[in-house]
Formats: C-alpha cells, structure tokens, sequence
C-alpha cells in the first residue's frame, strides 16, 4: 500500500515537472512573435512543449475516488490536446491565426478546469 503511493507521488511529480516544462516552452515560443523574432525552428519548439504538455497530462492522470476530480482531470488532457492542435496549425499554410485561438482556448478549459480541481479538492478534504 505504502509503495503505490510513493509510485504515484513520484509519478505526480514527474507529470508536473513535464507539464511546467511544455507550458513554459510553449509561452516563450508564442511570446517570440510579439518581440519581432522569428525563426523556422520556433514552431518545432512549440510543438515539442505542446506534445510535452500531453505527456504530462497522460502520465499524470488522477486516479482518486472522486468522480468529478477525474473529470476533470480528463478536462486538462483535453487542454492539451488543444495546444497540440495549435501547433499542428503552426505548420499550415496561413494557419497562425486559428493557431491562437486554440492556444487560447485551451488556456481557458486549463484555467476553468484547474480552479475547479482546486475548489472539488478542498471541499473532499472538509
């Protein structure tokens, strides 16, 4: 019993360290743009840190007893599949502007879902 849960914390831990590295990866790539950078590799980039997000949201999923806490979980794989369409439209032709509207729209569902694990959290510990 003990050993699955140093399993799962050690597995927590390396989902939000991947989640953090992709997320910042994918800012600054975004970011570049505005400062009137731009290079070919950028996309490459923010592709990498989109995929690493997903990875970190697959490895890290929550396997609790809460049924929304779950939910909602699968609600940030969801986020994340969205950044991964994003970089997906990086490479179309004229795609860079539906390209930030899935960047954004998966930073809304993250933050919705994000808050809403936070307050389900709290009340289950109550």
């Amino acid at each position: 019993m003990k050993q699955d849960k140093t399993n799962q914390d050690k597995r927590t831990g390396l989902a939000n360290v991947l989640v953090i590295t992709g997320l910042l990866a994918m800012a600054v790539m975004a970011l570049m743009p505005l400062l009137n950078i731009f290079h070919p590799w950028m996309r490459w980039a923010f592709a990498a840190g989109a995929f690493i997000v997903l990875a970190g949201r697959v490895i890290g999923a929550y396997t609790g007893p809460v049924l929304r806490i779950r939910r909602l979980h699968r609600i940030l794989m969801f986020s994340a599949l969205l950044y991964c369409v994003s970089a997906w439209m990086m490479f179309m032709p004229d795609g860079g502007k539906n390209a930030i509207g899935f960047l954004l729209a998966g930073v809304v569902v993250q933050m919705y879902a994000s808050w809403m694990i936070d307050r389900e959290q709290e009340k289950t510990e109550k």
